[in-house]
């Protein structure tokens, strides 16, 4: 069974969003958003949107992630998430659909990424993610999602690289802390802060 109802999950991302978010001021990263986007299937109930990216890309080939990227000119991250989310799986929410936003977590690759949480019901098998950016979507419905996560040592930084065992693989950060905190915060109440710790050495660049 479900760790918490979808109730729960709005209103604790809606609580975290207002009274624990921690923003980050980096004025020499750019702003980047992606779509935390729970998803209720009529099969396979709520759970988590996922992709793969495409081996052609040039950032990050191959690489799971969560719907997003930088936030043009003009757009707020709210706008932001909403536009990669339509451009990259074919899904367009509308701003009522937003249930707030988790923590900034900034990257080694220049980027300091605000998670969206997003919620909408339909059938994933109607979604249409775009060839040149999606190899494969995953639906993580929020059972499989609660997972422990793995911590590795590594020689580069003082700091743990953090897995998420998910969809048979090892999921990396950013998109494993962002899964992390959501699981923390949403599924478990919990305010856990997860820029501490840090991505595998590949996804540095």
């Amino acid at each position: 069974m479900s760790p918490a109802s979808a109730d729960e999950v709005a209103a604790r991302v809606r609580t975290h969003d207002h009274d624990d978010r921690r923003a980050v001021d980096r004025p020499d990263l750019r702003a980047a958003a992606v779509a935390v986007v729970v998803l209720d299937d009529p099969d396979r109930g709520p759970g988590v949107l996922l992709t793969r990216r495409t081996s052609r890309l040039r950032d990050h080939p191959g690489q799971f992630a969560l719907p997003g990227g930088s936030v043009d000119p003009g757009e707020d991250v709210v706008t932001a998430a909403r536009r990669e989310l339509d451009e990259e799986i074919g899904l367009r929410l509308d701003p009522g659909t937003v249930l707030g936003l988790l923590d900034d977590y900034p990257t080694r690759s220049g980027f300091v990424i605000t998670p969206v949480v997003m919620a909408a019901a339909g059938a994933v098998a109607d979604l249409r993610p775009s060839p040149d950016e999606v190899s494969e979507l995953f639906h993580i419905t929020l059972d499989e999602l609660d997972v422990e996560p793995r911590y590795l040592a590594i020689d580069e930084s003082p700091r743990p690289v953090v897995q998420m065992p998910l969809v048979g693989h090892f999921i990396h950060a950013p998109t494993a802390a962002v899964l992390l905190q959501f699981r923390e915060v949403a599924l478990h109440g919990r305010t856990t802060r997860v820029d501490g710790l840090e991505q595998p050495v590949f996804a540095w660049r």
